[in-house]
Order: C-alpha cells, then sequence, then structure tokens
C-alpha cells in the first residue's frame, strides 16, 4: 500500500480564500517538523521515498529489502518507458517487442551469451543479496501495477520484470557495452569505450579547509543505457547519496558521511580479438583440430502489421569464446574478461556502506568490477587513484599488440587468468596531495610522477599520450597550492581551449602575414578571443570549424613527449597550410552567421526536451575540461548529445559539503518536470546543492511516498 503527499505552489488567492486554506498550511507544517525530527540514524517505522523538488529519490528503507524495492519503484516513477526497453533489449528479444530495427541489437546480446550467463549470475549471488535484487525487481513491479496509464503501451510487454533481467541489463552495459561494443567488433578495432570522464581526489594539504576533497565528473552520452540516476539511499547500515546509470539497482558513484568515490572510464584492455584458423569443419589449436560449439536460439521479428516472423540464429564458439565474424576470408573470436564476476552489485553495495579506507579497499580487493578507474577521498584525509580491473594475464606483447588480432591457434596467446588487485597500478596519499584522471594512463595520474610504467607488464596501460584535457587537469591542480571547495567547482566549469595555447600564437603570427582582408580579419578575432568555450566567447566558433578541417595528426611542430606531458605537444609544424584552413574556415562562418566573432552560445545551445538556452563547454580533444559533445541540429546551430552527465563536488568536512548536478535532469517519463529542469544551472556553469538531511530534504519537499 502507498501512501502519497504532495506540496505545490498554489497561484495568487484572495486574503479571504487564504485564511480559509489556512489550517491545511499549519497541518503541513506540523508535517515539516515532524518528519524533519525523525533520526536518519533510526531505521524508520516504513519505508518512504522522500521527492525533493529536483525529482531525487531520498530512500529510507525499514530495511535493505525496502530500500531496494523503494529504489525500483523510483526509478520506474523518473524513467519507467526507458528501463522497460532497456531491459527488454538485455533479454534478446527486443525486435520480437519492437521490431526490425533492434535485431542487431538482439543478436549481440544472444551472441554474447547474456540471457544465459544472467541466470547463472543471479544463482551465484548470496541469499541476502538475491533477496535484494529480487526487491528491485518487485519495485519495478508494483510502481507498473499501480500506474499502468503513466507507462506507454509498446513497452508494457517486457513485464513483469525478472531479478534475471536486472543482471542481463547490467551484463549488457558493463561488459557488452563499455568493456567492449558492437561498434569496436565491427571493424576489429580497439576503439575508445563510449564514455569518458574526469576525477579529482584532493588531500588535506593541498585543500584550503584542510578537508579532503573529491570530483565525481562522468562524460556520457545524454540518451539509452547511458543515462544517470541521482538518488539517496538509507537502510540500516548506510546513507550514501551518489547516481547509477539507469536500470541498475545500487549507486555506481557514491558518497557517505565517512568516505567517496568516483569513476573514469580507464586505458583498460578486457577483450581481444582471436583469428582462427580453420580446418575440417574445425579450428587448429596447438595444432590439433578443435569442434567448434554451436548454440541456435530462435529469433522473433515484429512485422509492420504485428505480425510476428521467426528465424534461427545459430552462434559458434570456440575455446576462445564466440564467433563475431567470418568474412574476407577470416575467422574471429571474441574474449571477454568478467563473465565470470557476478559480484559486482555487491561490491559497490559494499563500497557505499563502508565507513573507513580499510573496509573500502577490502571491497576492491573482490575485483567484481570488471573495469574504470576508481578514484577516492575520505575525512581522515586519505586519497587514492586505483587502476583498477580485471586485467588478464598475457605472455608476452605490448599494449598496442593486443590492440590488433591475435593468432588464436596457440594457448600461447590465450589468456585464463587475471592479475590480482595487489598487481595493479594505484597511488595512495602522494606527496604532491592531489590525483586526476581524464581517461589518460595511470602514470600521469600526479607529478611529480607516484608510479612508473617500467614497474609494470607493458600491457597494462599504454605509455601515453596525455591528452589535453588530462594535461590541463593535471595543471589547474598543480599550480594552485591551495583549493577551497569553491575553486574546486569553478575549475571544474573550465572551458578554456587547452589545445589554442600551445599554436594559437603560432596561428596569428603566420595569418597575420597575409594580405587579404578577411584572413587578417580572422587573426584579429582570434586574437582577441578569451581561448574559451563560454557562451560569450568570441573566436571559439572560428577556431572550432578551423580544427574541424585541419589533419591534427601532422599538426605540431612538437609532438607528445613522455619526458615532457603536459607541456607537450605544441607548435605548428605548417603555418602555411594552417593559414590556407584558417581562411577557409572563415568564409564558412562569415557565410553561415554573418559575422566571425559570433558568441560560442548563439551557436552552440542546450537542446534538451522543453530549453533552448546558450551552451558553454566543448570537446575535450581540445583540452576543454568542461566537456560538451554537439550534434547538428538544424538552422546552423548544434546540440549536446554527450559529455557533462552527472557531476559531484564532495568535501569532507563536519557536516560533508556537497553539490551536484544531472546536466539533463533525473527523469525521462512524459510530462516529468524534471525532464531537463537543472540545464539553467548547467548554463551558468554551476551545482545545485545537495540536500542530504531530512531537514533539508523536507524544506524542500516535492512529494512523500510511504510504503
Amino acid at each position: 500500500m502507498l501512501f502519497t503527499a504532495k506540496t505545490q505552489l498554489d497561484s495568487p488567492l484572495s486574503w479571504q480564500k487564504q485564511l480559509k486554506r489556512f489550517l491545511p498550511f499549519l497541518l503541513t507544517i506540523i508535517f515539516t517538523v515532524v518528519v524533519s525530527s525523525q533520526s536518519i540514524s533510526s531505521a524508520p517505522k516504513n519505508t518512504e521515498i522522500l521527492w525533493d523538488t529536483y525529482g531525487i529519490p531520498h530512500i529510507y528503507g525499514k530495511n535493505t529489502q525496502g530500500a531496494f524495492q523503494a529504489f525500483g519503484w523510483a526509478q520506474m516513477q523518473s524513467h519507467g518507458n526507458l528501463l522497460l526497453r532497456l531491459y527488454g533489449q538485455a533479454r534478446g528479444r527486443a525486435a520480437e517487442y519492437w521490431g526490425e530495427e533492434y535485431l542487431d541489437s538482439d543478436k549481440w546480446v544472444l551472441t554474447m551469451g547474456v540471457p544465459k550467463s544472467a541466470s547463472a549470475w543471479y544463482q551465484a549471488q548470496s541469499s541476502a543479496f538475491r533477496s535484494y535484487i529480487d526487491a528491485f525487481a518487485k519495485g519495478i513491479n508494483t510502481y507498473a501495477q499501480e500506474h499502468p496509464d503513466l507507462i506507454d503501451d509498446e513497452v508494457e510487454v517486457v513485464l513483469p520484470v525478472t531479478p534475471e533481467d536486472v543482471l542481463s541489463h547490467l551484463q549488457r552495459v558493463l561488459l557488452f557495452t563499455f568493456i567492449v561494443n558492437p561498434e569496436s567488433v565491427a571493424d576489429l578495432s580497439q576503439s575508445q569505450s563510449p564514455g569518458a570522464s574526469n576525477g579529482w581526489a584532493i588531500a588535506p594539504k593541498r585543500s584550503a579547509s584542510g578537508k579532503a576533497m573529491l570530483l565525481a565528473n562522468p562524460h556520457l552520452p545524454w540518451g539509452d543505457l547511458f543515462l544517470w540516476y541521482e538518488a539517496q539511499i538509507t537502510a540500516p547500515g548506510i546513507d550514501a547519496y551518489g547516481a547509477t546509470l539507469v536500470g541498475i539497482p545500487v549507486l555506481a558513484i557514491a558518497f557517505n558521511d565517512n568516505l567517496g568515490w568516483t569513476h573514469t572510464v580507464n586505458t583498460h584492455d578486457g577483450w581481444d580479438a582471436y583469428e582462427l584458423k580453420l580446418k575440417n569443419n574445425g579450428y587448429l589449436f596447438d595444432g590439433k583440430v578443435r569442434p567448434f560449439q554451436t548454440a541456435n536460439f530462435p529469433l522473433k521479428v515484429k512485422q509492420k502489421n504485428g505480425s510476428l516472423q521467426e528465424q534461427l540464429f545459430s552462434v559458434k564458439s570456440s575455446i576462445h569464446g564466440p564467433v563475431i565474424t567470418q568474412k574476407n576470408g577470416k575467422t574471429v573470436a571474441l574474449r571477454v574478461v568478467g563473465q565470470d564476476s557476478p559480484g559486482v552489485l555487491e561490491q559497490w553495495w559494499d563500497m557505499a556502506r563502508s565507513k573507513n579506507f580499510t573496509q573500502f579497499q577490502k571491497a576492491l580487493q573482490r575485483l567484481q568490477l570488471p573495469m574504470f578507474t576508481v578514484m577516492y577521498a575520505d575525512r581522515e584525509g586519505h586519497i587514492m587513484h586505483l587502476f583498477n580491473g580485471l586485467v588478464p594475464v598475457r605472455q608476452a606483447g605490448d599494449f598496442a599488440y593486443w590492440q590488433g588480432i591475435i593468432p588464436g591457434d596457440t594457448s600461447k596467446t590465450l589468456w585464463t587468468k587475471n592479475h590480482p588487485y595487489q598487481d595493479l597500478p594505484k597511488v595512495i596519499d602522494p606527496p604532491s596531495g592531489w590525483l586526476q584522471n581524464a581517461n589518460d594512463p595511470p602514470w600521469t595520474t600526479t607529478f611529480p610522477p607516484a608510479i612508473k610504467a617500467d614497474d609494470y607488464p607493458p600491457y597494462m596501460a599504454p605509455r601515453g599520450p596525455m591528452y589535453f584535457r588530462a594535461q590541463s587537469s593535471a595543471l589547474m591542480l598543480a599550480e594552485d597550492k591551495s583549493i577551497s571547495f569553491a575553486e574546486m567547482i569553478a575549475y571544474k566549469h573550465s572551458t578554456k581551449m587547452e589545445l589554442a595555447e600551445r599554436i594559437l600564437d603560432d596561428l596569428i603570427a603566420a595569418a597575420r602575414q597575409q594580405k587579404d582582408e578577411l584572413t587578417l580579419h580572422a587573426a584579429d578575432i582570434l586574437a582577441a578571443w578569451d581561448r574559451k568555450a563560454d557562451a560569450n566567447s568570441q573566436g571559439a566558433v572560428l577556431f572550432n570549424f578551423w580544427l574541424e578541417d585541419i589533419d591534427f595528426d601532422t599538426l605540431f611542430s612538437t609532438p607528445w613527449n613522455e619526458k615532457s606531458p603536459h607541456t607537450t605537444p605544441k607548435g605548428l609544424a605548417d603555418p602555411k597550410n594552417a593559414v590556407k584552413v584558417l581562411t577557409e574556415a572563415a568564409k564558412k562562418v562569415e557565410k553561415a552567421y554573418g559575422k566571425l566573432d559570433v558568441p560560442w552560445g548563439d551557436v552552440f545551445r542546450l537542446q534538451y526536451g522543453n530549453f533552448d538556452l546558450p551552451a558553454n563547454g566543448g570537446d575535450g580533444y581540445n583540452g576543454i575540461f568542461r566537456v560538451v559533445n554537439f550534434a547538428p541540429a538544424g538552422n546552423r546551430r548544434f546540440r549536446p548529445v554527450a559529455g557533462d552527465s552527472y557531476v559531484a563536488a564532495v568535501e569532507f568536512s563536519q557536516p560533508v559539503k556537497a553539490m551536484a548536478l544531472t546536466s539533463y535532469g533525473n527523469a525521462t517519463q512524459p510530462h516529468s518536470p524534471h525532464v531537463g529542469d537543472q540545464l539553467e544551472f548547467f548554463a551558468r556553469q554551476k551545482l545545485r546543492p545537495v540536500w542530504r538531511t531530512q531537514k533539508e530534504i523536507t524544506t524542500h519537499l516535492e512529494e512523500r511516498q510511504v510504503f
């Protein structure tokens, strides 16, 4: 049974009507005082969700099962249509539900054996944690039963959700999107993961307050399975605040009163493609012919008239893993880490429950999380950067070698175990007092360097380069000896283009040697530009157009150097060609916008939901720390499709000080007031306060649900 109470803003009333409503108003005040006085350290009599005015659910569980069930309910209220669609895809039945456009997705999920493996993962859970996953699924189903009118008809076919669906979705996200994805497999390239991130940990010695600080800043696409969901979960033994990806039943990035962590996508190689030598309907391995294992799946595809058409889909597997391609005379099998690590959710849950560094490391040592940097800070002043992941023990070869296609006819290249926790690169409490990661290898996490690549196997992580965003990240931390909480937030929003600092002076000087008026005008615009991508920055659009047409691989006169990691590359290798490209870029900008000094925010817009605001930020490859990736939106404007998604700034003072932002809002359900409602903060380069105490939450209460 659910009791719901809502608070809302009323339209202006006459004095007489206000008097008539005085009694309900008084009752509201009493309700707020009573709820505010409840201690969050004691278990409530009922499980409840307090929704604040930004649509953040603050879950108070009578017990752990109650908290998980409420979290399932909350995710449905905020993202029900998206969640059910994602679960349908994770089943490998999306084409059956929604048509042929999902057929490739189904084939990928079935090729990787996700539904079968998820069932095994479910059985492998401890009995207690299995009951938590059951409760999360129950919360999803209960919401759908009580609010069928709020769920799109076309996704209701996924109901009821099972606990195995939760784990299928988890596998699809972690193993078969982040570690390896269909796009990488299609061209057999170890392309970058679809995500990126910034993460900072600042020790007391570099903090103005003398307290450790943490910055969480993942960059992901603004849709689909990449959406973050912000929440607070309180139950016996836990009071954690953070975010997770929609459909995941625990917080993946979080903090509590004692500690916190964030993740970045690390330079981790967790999959390999093996070329097989075929013989006698099998493949050669150590001089012997082995047979393929074959699994057949009946695939149903919904037709436009609503009927179902069935086809047989066969998956062959070798000792390495499933065969992913048989073309151009090559047969290639895929091997992926993490498929025998079912304890990811419980590890994340115990990380959030940890009260000190020892407990936190004990959870990490399970190595159930298959990849991602862990950036950590706590109230005792400890900071840590862990190059986390399941890293295969390989007999030979450097990082570059394992990015290619590997011979699959010998056991010498077949890895069967992973490096233990103690083998992984990590830095704890460095002399510098700061740690950063912006998707660069672990060797550049701080300066002076605290770990050396030579001390690790050459396949552990690449030697470089350190890209411009990571350089900008490190320089901001290195140059400020005493960073305040407000300064950390300001640095997070920096739109300075580090790339421009390296080449702009050379470009302007070369352009000013020309005689044509347009090129000289372009040089003047770039000279006056603040070298940022703020909404009012004039010159950034011109520079960005120039970058779009320049050959980045041959741009610099001085290439990146491992011995000068945050001052190289620099200088123009070919000033004459650079000026030629600038002139053409100026023609394009003038034609499209009528002037060369068009403000960045006039062209790059925060278009999301019903919002259309001037944007700030840009591509991290240009050295911008405030990352926003844009796509054409029509009318020669651009809209955000990825980048800064969830941001949290935390200082481990007493009490903990925290501010956060979920850029696109904390809901996607139609008619929710929280679709895009945080974009105005984004446009102003601000974060919003985090409300964690019941007094704070009830002061900003939108809705209360009691179960």
